[in-house]
C-alpha cells in the first residue's frame, strides 16, 4: 500500500475509471491520489500555424475534462502539466514523492511487445513503484 499515488490520466482513452479504482485500492488509509493529465506541446511546425489563443484553449479543455473524469471522486487531486508524457510523469514524480505509479497500456504493436509504449517507458525509467493496467 501506498501514500502518495500518481494515476496517469489518457483523457481520451476508457481506461481511467479502472486504473483511479486500482488506485482506492492500493491506496494506504488518509494516502493521496493525485490524477495527472500530461498536455502535450504542439509539435514541429505546426505551432507556426496556431495561435497560442487556439493552443491556450485546448490546455484549458483538457484542464476540464480531467475535473469532470474525477468530480464524483472525494479526495482525488487533479494535475495538468504540459511536457512529453513519460519524461513528465518521471519527473513529476521524483519531485513529489510519489510512491506508486498507476498507469494504463493499450494493446501493444511489434516494437512495444508487452506494453504499450508510454507504459513501457515509465516502467523502465520511473523512480517508484508502477502498476500498469492492461485494457482488454
Amino acid at each position: 500500500m501506498y501514500d502518495k499515488i500518481l494515476v496517469a490520466m489518457a483523457l481520451d482513452h476508457g481506461v481511467s475509471p479502472s486504473t483511479l479504482e486500482i488506485a482506492r485500492a492500493l491506496c494506504n488509509p488518509g494516502g493521496q491520489i493525485i490524477a495527472v493529465h500530461v498536455h502535450e506541446p504542439v509539435q514541429g511546425s505546426v505551432g507556426a500555424y496556431l495561435d497560442d489563443e487556439v493552443v491556450q484553449s485546448g490546455v484549458a479543455q483538457a484542464r476540464q475534462i480531467l475535473v469532470d473524469k474525477t468530480a464524483h471522486l472525494d479526495g482525488v487531486k487533479t494535475v495538468l502539466v504540459q511536457g512529453h508524457i513519460y519524461r513528465t510523469l518521471i519527473d513529476y514524480s521524483a519531485q513529489n514523492d510519489i510512491g506508486c505509479i498507476v498507469i494504463g497500456s493499450h494493446k501493444p504493436g511489434l516494437s512495444d511487445y508487452l506494453l504499450g509504449s508510454t507504459a513501457a517507458r515509465v516502467v523502465r525509467h520511473a523512480p517508484c513503484a508502477v502498476h500498469v493496467y492492461r485494457s482488454s
